[in-house]
């Protein structure tokens, strides 16, 4: 396949997971879905390899070969018509909010692909509302769900269907964003179906092993643009809610030629607290931070992986032993292996990383009874300072790195929950200071219209993202609530909350790093 074709093909491919990712936005029921975008959609060739991916979530999207390869293995044979569905962290999952549906595409009669979506349902269970508890372990975190078919033959397991939905504490949100994310499927098959009637079904194959084939050599020449050696860094998060001290991250990276190894040995063992990261959640990380060296124009495909190895300990805190806790290692844990990677790059490339951005997704939920006794469950995360970069500032308030989410409208917040929002503010002079400065944090006070249990998972409350050659570290985030009498209480990082109806809350957002030393 030529140059012009294969880059045709590609974006073929990507629009296919694009309309994907567009009807489930338009179709499902919750705020965190239709507003947030909180979801990705991806397709894999007839063996499970990455193929094309549309530009949604990175942590999702580096994870989801793992759950394709569960699936195939758990499920075979995967007919026509079959749709698996799975959300267990160590049986391909990420953690257990994010469903992952995945189904085969037949082209008459011939598997021609898979097609799969990650979508994070605001609810689904476990021991506070939102699903993202400080947890010991990954029981009290919600309904787990191994890789099962969910559709046989095009039939719905009606009752499996009720068994998750009911777990929830809003059933009826989750029964009808568990059934956009599974209508997705039929696009995915028609247009498939239609690039194979345009193709051939040899065509469309050879299409896709070129893409593998063009992942594979655009990582190698990325790779072997940094200078052999081998480059180590250490970062570490604030803590893990449950014992309040560091932990570490420790990642050493050794360049040959056009291949990378990638040791976190040295990190931290698992912890007690919902910090644990899955290990395909740590791969997620380290592709993103690589795939930030080559731009958008790198192809999003199994070939990525090819010059890379692994070694991620067994029982650390990047590759945990069930049940481990691993509410935030999705969210919390997967920004800082970003940071540690390009800390390490950092050592060869100095001129070509940034600043750190936020270092975190700022994750609350919030849960309760409305006036009239319906229940409610809300999650969201919140942006940050940007880190600045080698010829520019840095953005304010913008989700960065690992997530890619959008800020729910304040309209439709207020509209859809018993709150109020008081302040939505960038917050100034929170970006460090360099010759380009970072990008400043935002602040967001949410008064609470009726007795609510709020929950944080946050990071860069204690440890600010720093800044590089001469810039300023961000401000770290700072988390409050206060009373109707405008008394003010600080909040830890990370917990849970019984708060009576007219408390605000206040969510302050760490700023990037800056860049380079002040003019």
């Amino acid at each position: 396949m030529d140059a012009i074709s294969m880059e045709v093909f590609r974006h073929r491919c990507a629009a296919i997971a694009e309309e994907m990712g567009a009807a489930l936005e338009r179709s499902a029921f919750s705020s965190n879905i239709q507003e947030r975008r909180d979801y990705s959609c991806a397709l894999f060739d007839h063996t499970g390899a990455l193929v094309a991916q549309a530009a949604h979530i990175p942590v999702h999207l580096g994870a989801m070969p793992r759950s394709v390869e569960a699936a195939i293995t758990h499920c075979s044979p995967l007919n026509d018509g079959d749709v698996v569905l799975l959300n267990d962290p160590f049986a391909g999952g990420t953690h257990l909010p994010d469903f992952t549906s995945v189904a085969p595409v037949f082209v008459d009669g011939t598997l021609v692909a898979y097609s799969a979506t990650r979508a994070h349902h605001a609810d689904v269970g476990g021991m506070t509302p939102g699903s993202m508890p400080l947890s010991r372990s990954l029981f009290q975190e919600g309904i787990i769900i191994p890789p099962i078919k969910l559709i046989a033959a095009g039939q719905r397991n009606d009752a499996v269907f009720a068994l998750i939905v009911r777990n929830s504490r809003t059933s009826d949100e989750r029964s009808g964003d568990l059934a956009a994310q599974l209508a997705c499927h039929h696009i995915a098959a028609a247009r498939l179906a239609e690039l194979v009637t345009k193709m051939g079904i040899i065509a469309v194959s050879e299409g896709f092993d070129a893409l593998i084939a063009y992942g594979e050599q655009r990582m190698r020449q990325s790779i072997h643009a940094i200078p052999d050696g081998v480059y180590a860094a250490t970062e570490y998060l604030d803590d893990d809610g449950v014992d309040l001290q560091p932990l570490a991250i420790h990642v050493t990276v050794t360049i040959r030629a056009d291949t990378m190894h990638i040791d976190f040995t040295g990190s931290a063992p698992q912890c007690r607290g919902p910090l644990n990261a899955p290990q395909a959640v740590t791969e997620s990380a380290v592709l993103y931070a690589l795939r930030l060296l080559d731009g958008d124009d790198m192809p999003a495909s199994a070939g990525v992986y090819r010059p890379l190895t692994w070694n991620i300990p067994v029982g650390s805190i990047l590759n945990p032993l069930p049940p481990a806790a691993v509410a935030g290692g999705n969210v919390e844990t997967s920004q800082r292996v970003v940071d540690a990677m390009l800390a390490a790059l950092a050592h060869a490339i100095p001129t070509r990383i940034p600043a750190q951005s936020a270092g975190t997704m700022n994750n609350w939920t919030m849960g309760g009874m409305r006036s009239d006794n319906t229940p409610f469950a809300y999650y969201e995360t919140l942006g940050g300072g940007m880190g600045a970069r080698p010829d520019a500032t840095g953005l304010d308030a913008v989700q960065t790195h690992m997530t890619n989410t959008r800020n729910t409208p304040i309209e439709a917040f207020e509209r859809l929950y018993p709150v109020r929002v008081s302040q939505l503010a960038i917050r100034r002079d929170s970006g460090g200071i360099g010759l380009f400065n970072g990008g400043a944090g935002l602040c967001k006070s949410i008064e609470f219209l009726v007795p609510v249990t709020v929950t944080l998972l946050t990071e860069r409350r204690q440890l600010a993202p720093h800044g590089v050659l001469g810039g300023g570290d961000g401000s770290s985030g700072q988390n409050m609530r206060s009373a109707q009498d405008g008394v003010i209480t600080p909040l830890p990082g990370k917990g849970s909350f019984e708060l009576p109806a007219h408390t605000t809350l206040h969510l302050l957002t760490p700023g990037g790093g800056g860049y380079g030393e002040p003019a």
